[in-house]
């Protein structure tokens, strides 16, 4: 089968790969700030992903000393019933916006 040029990748050690779609969908990144402060109170960050069909994946993205690079962990547990703080509008929303269609 034949492939566009745009979808070939080389891997490190020179090999010949496709990249294909695995998942599409929409993200939430969030930082830790402390309350007293409002100040970063960690480096870290969380990554939440969520695919066409509401499926969500989480991360904490831990940066290391290489800033071109990070270590992405699973969490423990998932926790539930929680918002996130938007600080542009002073206050807690809905991690997940109510959209009838995600943008591709």
């Amino acid at each position: 089968m034949e492939f566009p040029d745009t979808v070939m990748t080389k891997s490190k050690k020179g090999k010949l790969e496709i990249r294909s779609l695995d998942h599409r969908g929409s993200y939430v990144i969030c930082k830790y700030i402390d309350p007293k402060t409002m100040k970063l109170a960690d480096t870290k960050r969380k990554l939440m992903l969520k695919d066409e069909e509401g499926n969500i994946r989480e991360y904490f993205i831990i940066p290391l000393k290489d800033p071109k690079r990070a270590l992405l962990i699973f969490p423990e547990a998932e926790e539930k019933d929680r918002q996130i703080w938007n600080d542009k509008l002073g206050k807690a929303e809905e991690i997940w916006e109510n959209k009838k269609s995600m943008a591709a």
